[in-house]
């Protein structure tokens, strides 16, 4: 028996429905449930077929995990990380920003063309209000196609390596090319001039960016706010730090080197690999509906 029937017969389906709304109030944000049934109601033409593998992993509880990881590795680029210090507000409204990017890619991910495109043309209207310096005097923007192409890289890279690890079915490499190609879609529609289409592509990419990236203070000072002082009750705490580990797990080296954040190989493998996939698996079970609700 797997996970999921395991859960079903210790975890009774009223627990279960709230544990799963909680979850999904709390990433979706209070106009949640009306973006749901835009999302999957509205008939018309999709950017992404159902079986593409973009769906299934960005539908997938590994995201959790992959989220949390591209936030430290975007943060190495000081223009791209003073720009989020500055004007993202993830400090005094951490949920909202999740709320606002989660909503962004399940439109793009699963809504129609012309949702996907209407949140496309959000974020763009943004972009172009967002000017600043950074603490060394160098200017940014947001819609600069470079600082976009790394925000756009870490992103996939921190999604796909979440989903490889702790995902409900890894893709193998045409999936996984698949994946990336599909990505480049939504990064061209946000201003990226020449976006990865391949697996092999992606980690160039990256690689071709590291001279750019430093530990600044203030990626230092986001990295301790996003893994050690969420702002969650007390209950949460300890099934987010799991997630916050895996996270940080899943970092390259020298990405958490630059951060200050430890390298312990034995530790992730015997203990933050396997407490994240029962985690990201106990997410994944309560955000499913039960086949008895899914029919009514």
């Amino acid at each position: 028996m797997n996970r999921s029937g395991v859960l079903d017969l210790l975890v009774p389906s009223r627990a279960r429905g709230r544990l799963g709304e909680a979850l999904f109030s709390r990433v979706a944000g209070p106009e949640g449930a009306a973006n749901r049934a835009r999302i999957h109601g509205t008939p018309g033409a999709r950017w992404f077929a159902p079986e593409d593998p973009i769906r299934l992993v960005h539908g997938d509880a590994s995201m959790f995990v992959g989220g949390l990881s591209a936030l430290l590795l975007q943060s190495l680029h000081p223009r791209a990380m003073a720009a989020v210090a500055a004007h993202s507000g993830y400090r005094g409204d951490p949920w909202g920003r999740l709320q606002r990017t989660s909503t962004f890619l399940a439109f793009t991910t699963y809504g129609t063309a012309e949702d996907a495109q209407r949140a496309v043309d959000g974020v763009r209207a943004v972009h172009q209000r967002v000017r600043g310096r950074t603490r060394d005097g160098e200017p940014y923007r947001a819609d600069d196609p470079h600082l976009l192409e790394w925000v756009h890289v870490a992103e996939v890279d921190s999604f796909l390596r979440a989903y490889q690890q702790y995902g409900a079915r890894p893709l193998d490499a045409a999936e996984r090319d698949a994946y990336v190609a599909a990505t480049a879609r939504v990064g061209r529609a946000l201003g990226v001039v020449r976006p990865p289409v391949t697996e092999a592509e992606l980690a160039e990419r990256i690689e071709a960016y590291r001279p750019e990236l430093r530990g600044t203070e203030e990626a230092r000072a986001a990295a301790r706010f996003v893994l050690l002082r969420p702002p969650l009750p007390w209950p949460a705490r300890l099934p987010y730090a799991v997630l916050a580990a895996a996270a940080c797990a899943l970092l390259p080296p020298w990405a958490r080197r630059a951060l200050g954040l430890p390298l312990l190989p034995r530790a992730e493998r015997w203990c933050v690999r396997p407490a994240g996939a029962v985690i990201t698996a106990v997410i994944r079970w309560a955000m499913l509906r039960p086949p008895r609700d899914a029919a009514g």
